[in-house]
């Protein structure tokens, strides 16, 4: 087993879905398969795919997962599937660019000369050493800088070159701290709120309590019970009574984003707090959309429309 990089893109071209599968060509198969039963991190180039777009791309990491196996694809010869463990997914609090002034985070990225490796970042899936992926983690989910921009961070001294003694604001077990209950909710509903400027995604509402903290809640569209990522496209900001009706399955969203009801099961008084264009209320940024793999999962499972 071994920490590994997986490059993927806004609009790719392989069927990518990072929170459950991820695909790639013949070429990466045994760098894949070394990562089996171990964590991976994301990264997103500056050339994402996207329609229209060359250079948009942020050059970050942003989220981690563990793969659980590698399978063939049955239909396109020499390509394959890493599998990804069910729930393992997590999105970073704030996405990390690949490197902070002149210190890259991916050590081999750098060139001898102190340039960026090209060739290096031109492979889609590659090996990284135990200690840059807990650095990473431990940049990405830090809870004192903003989600969706580029953190300030000192830069650190390269491995392997620091000062006996010396300490870091990370500890190395930054995996065992991340996958706990506690610290995934207050990191997702972080990375949830934030996304939809603590506005509620169906009544477009912007409620503060007293003490000026939002009283919008972070709802899981596939639930955790069901092995639902902690990915903020699988989220959706909702008050109270919108996250009640949505988790009992009184409402739905469609592929288009269209907000479903139950027929005769919402509650008269409530209508009037639905959008009159029945249209949720997106985040400005595409990438924090909700996927429709989540939402048909609820529409499914759940919705009793």
């Amino acid at each position: 087993m071994a920490n590994a990089v997986f490059t993927t893109k806004l609009s790719p071209s392989y069927d990518d879905v990072p929170e459950e599968r991820y695909h790639f060509p013949k070429r990466y198969i045994t760098a894949a398969q070394s990562a089996v039963g171990d964590w991976i991190v994301y990264y997103e180039p500056r050339r994402t795919g996207g329609i229209g777009s060359k250079n948009d791309g942020r050059q970050s990491y942003f989220a981690i997962a563990r793969v659980s196996e590698v399978v063939p694809d049955t239909t396109i010869p020499d390509h394959f599937y890493a599998i990804i463990e069910s729930g393992s997914y997590i999105n970073f609090v704030s996405p990390v660019p690949f490197r902070i002034g002149d210190d890259y985070l991916e050590s081999r990225a750098q060139r001898e000369d102190g340039g960026t490796s090209k060739g290096w970042f031109g492979w889609s899936v590659r090996p990284v050493p135990n200690s840059e992926f807990e650095r990473i983690l431990a940049m990405g989910m830090a809870m004192d800088v903003r989600p969706y921009e580029h953190p300030v961070i000192a830069p650190q001294p390269a491995y392997g070159f620091a000062e006996e003694g010396a300490s870091y604001e990370y500890e190395r077990p930054m995996v065992e701290q991340t996958l706990t209950r506690p610290y995934r909710d207050k990191a997702f509903r972080r990375i949830v709120r934030d996304a939809y400027d603590n506005r509620c995604a169906i009544s477009g509402l912007r409620l503060l309590n007293g003490g000026g903290r939002p009283e919008v809640q972070a709802a899981h569209i596939k639930a955790v019970e069901d092995h639902g990522p902690d990915s903020i496209r699988n989220g959706l900001a909702l008050s109270g009574t919108f996250h009640w009706l949505f988790d009992r399955g009184l409402i739905s969203i469609d592929k288009d984003f269209r907000i479903l009801r139950a027929k005769g099961q919402v509650p008269e008084e409530l209508l009037p707090l639905f959008p009159r264009d029945e249209l949720l209320r997106l985040p400005a940024d595409s990438r924090l959309w909700p996927h429709d793999v989540f939402l048909r999962h609820h529409r499914e499972t759940r919705f009793k429309g």
